[in-house]
């Protein structure tokens, strides 16, 4: 069974950095057939893609707001995905949330990580 988990997360002021990492279970990192993605939801708004990168080759994609601030990773020997955030501002404030689908489009999510940039 896939399992996701967040960790990281906090405040942090305007201009200024954190990473988040998300520990996965159950698929292999360089190996299996997945797409792996970060996703957020700020309060009242609907849950947003932030960035997506492929298990196998580790091509990246980045949503327009984050594109050149934000950095997708991943640490095949620890099986964990990382989100660099840098440059962040108050409007990055989000839940934010891990999320893993399988070739079928299966997907699975963690529980999610609070992130609050103070201006």
């Amino acid at each position: 069974e896939v399992q996701l988990v967040e960790s990281g997360g906090g405040l942090v002021q305007a201009g200024g950095s954190l990473r988040v990492p998300c520990a996965a279970s159950g698929f292999r990192f360089g190996f299996d057939d997945y797409a792996i993605a970060w996703f957020r939801q700020a309060p009242g708004k609907e849950r947003e893609g932030v960035s997506v990168i492929s298990n196998k080759d580790g091509c990246a994609w980045y949503a327009d707001s984050v594109k050149g601030r934000f950095t997708i990773s991943t640490d095949n020997g620890k099986n964990t995905v990382y989100l660099q955030m840098n440059s962040l501002e108050p409007e990055d404030t989000a839940v934010y949330y891990c999320n893993a689908e399988d070739w079928s489009f299966k997907a699975y999510w963690g529980q999610g990580t609070q992130v609050t940039v103070s201006s």
